[in-house]
């Protein structure tokens, strides 16, 4: 997050507390060490991590940041959207009672500034655990704000002052990428770099892009009372997640009362008295929208400019830093973990880079990222999780697939809920047990997730799972019953021969 963004925060005591934790007015930088173990560039996920995981097996660590410690995940990402999202999730629960026997619905109002105001409180309270002098002062770390930029192989200046290690660490993260869609910038528009300084709510929003991010916000702006237009250019929304997970989440958005356009591309953007026009064109057909404001939820471009790369060997392109499996930059000295290296731009992700970044790049370990099982989750109501592959993926490895699926009309705690929208979905390697891959749709479909993530992480197969005893009623009883649904396909015509054969000769004696 740059210094610039950081003044456009709304004015407030727990903004104030914010910057008082991870960019301290009147900060003084350290005297340089002589040479330092690692220096960290960029302290989001992936270099606090680093710099604490290091700094606590004894390395003399420097971290090195432009503007706010904590990174995207604190400030603009993951603290803020779920602080939004669970506001909007109870202003949403207020007014769906109904069929709970809830009454006085049409009393239920929706205070968008208390929300913001709450979703600022708790991001200062979090932000302890990234402040500076905590990292300064209780983890033994010398800690620098400024923009770094090598100067050779083995350099680094920042504010003035040069930093010699041993090893670096790239952790610069990454961006809101914004499409080049003529007068988008004249006439203004949102990322999620400034969508959570709002204090005032927009009457009407077009959010372009229908990915996680254009999804949850749009949801969250739309629960609060905005009137959502979102515009996707692909056919689906959440293009790299399950199509049948994104029908049941196109259909809910939709139920919602939110605009929805797939497969449509923004022409141009023009400002038209106090509004905003936006030119679509949907299979050669154009039409208009026009909107109060814009949300750009487009992707991610990593952050590699203005960091010398060039003069320490380190190569790049529009994707990001380039890597080995273990991490390693084309300069032998300098490793990268997180959103500057990474395809998959989660926090839990740039956590679990960080730590086999430590082990290769101080102790000459050998661990590998492609060693990594990582799901993902989409925090929209419902959420979408997924982990390990897809059926496309595994045939482009000639890997040969079967497919179960429990929809949630059959788990009864689900039906309980009132929350039967949703599936649960595996993919195993066909001829066995071995999971290759799920997906799941479900209110709390991140919470789930971690059962298959594990089985394929300790290489354990579905039938493991399903001799796991699971709390009735749960909705996580739905990967039970799709071990079950497995061993049914077990029950050939063949096997029920001779069980039959064998029961019956049993009768006999």
């Amino acid at each position: 997050m740059n210094t610039d963004d950081l003044e456009e925060l709304p004015d407030s005591v727990e903004n104030r507390l914010l910057a008082a934790n991870v960019h301290p007015e009147g900060w003084q930088n350290p005297e340089p060490a002589e040479r330092y173990n690692l220096v960290v560039v960029g302290a989001g996920t992936a270099g606090l991590v680093c710099a604490a995981g290091a700094a606590g097996l004894g390395a003399r660590v420097a971290l090195v940041e432009r503007g706010f410690l904590g990174g995207d995940c604190l400030n603009v990402g993951c603290v803020p959207s779920k602080a939004l999202l669970r506001a909007a999730r109870a202003v949403f629960d207020a007014r769906s009672g109904g069929e709970f026997g809830v009454v006085g619905l049409e009393g239920v109002g929706a205070d968008f500034g208390a929300a913001m105001a709450r979703l600022r409180r708790l991001r200062a309270g979090i932000s302890r655990h990234d402040a500076a002098r905590r990292f300064r002062d209780e983890l033994g770390v010398d800690v620098f704000f400024g923009a770094a930029r090598f100067t050779a192989a083995d350099r680094i200046e920042v504010a003035g002052a040069e930093l010699r290690f041993v090893r670096a660490a790239l952790c610069t993260g990454a961006r809101a990428a914004v499409p080049p869609i003529p007068g988008l910038a004249e006439a203004g528009y949102l990322t999620n770099e400034t969508v959570f300084s709002l204090t005032e709510l927009p009457a009407t929003l077009a959010v372009i892009g229908g990915g996680p991010i254009g999804c949850e916000l749009a949801q969250a702006l739309a629960r609060f009372g905005a009137q959502v237009t979102l515009i996707e250019p692909g056919g689906q929304l959440l293009g790299r997640d399950d199509p049948d997970a994104a029908t049941v989440l196109l259909e809910a958005l939709r139920r919602e009362g939110i605009t929805v356009h797939l497969a449509t591309e923004v022409l141009s953007v023009e400002l038209r008295g106090a509004g905003k026009v936006l030119r679509l064109q949907r299979q050669g057909v154009p039409f208009e929208v026009e909107v109060a404001g814009i949300l750009v939820g487009a992707g991610r471009a990593p952050n590699v400019e203005g960091l010398g790369l060039e003069e320490a060997g380190i190569a790049y392109d529009r994707n990001g830093v380039t890597v080995s499996d273990t991490l390693q930059t084309t300069n032998p000295r300098v490793y990268a973990a997180g959103d500057i290296c990474s395809r998959l731009r989660f926090t839990h992700t740039a956590d679990a880079q960080a730590r086999i970044l430590i082990a290769n790049a101080l102790f000459k370990g050998r661990r590998k990222n492609s060693s990594l099982t990582v799901p993902w989750c989409t925090y929209t109501d419902p959420e979408v999780a997924h982990v390990g592959m897809s059926p496309a993926e595994a045939a482009a490895r000639a890997i040969e697939v079967d497919t179960l699926t429990v929809p949630f009309t059959d788990v009864d705690r689900a039906v309980l809920d009132g929350e039967e929208q949703g599936f649960a979905r595996v993919h195993l390697k066909r001829g066995s047990d071995t999971i290759l891959g799920a997906t799941i749709v479900a209110r709390h479909a991140g919470e789930m997730i971690s059962e298959i993530t594990l089985a394929i992480g300790s290489g354990l197969g579905l039938i493991a799972i399903g001799n796991t005893i699971h709390p009735y009623p749960t909705q996580s009883e739905s990967w039970k019953k799709l071990a079950d649904a497995y061993q049914r396909r077990r029950l050939t015509p063949l096997v029920q021969r001779i069980l039959r054969a064998w029961l019956s000769w049993q009768r006999k004696w």
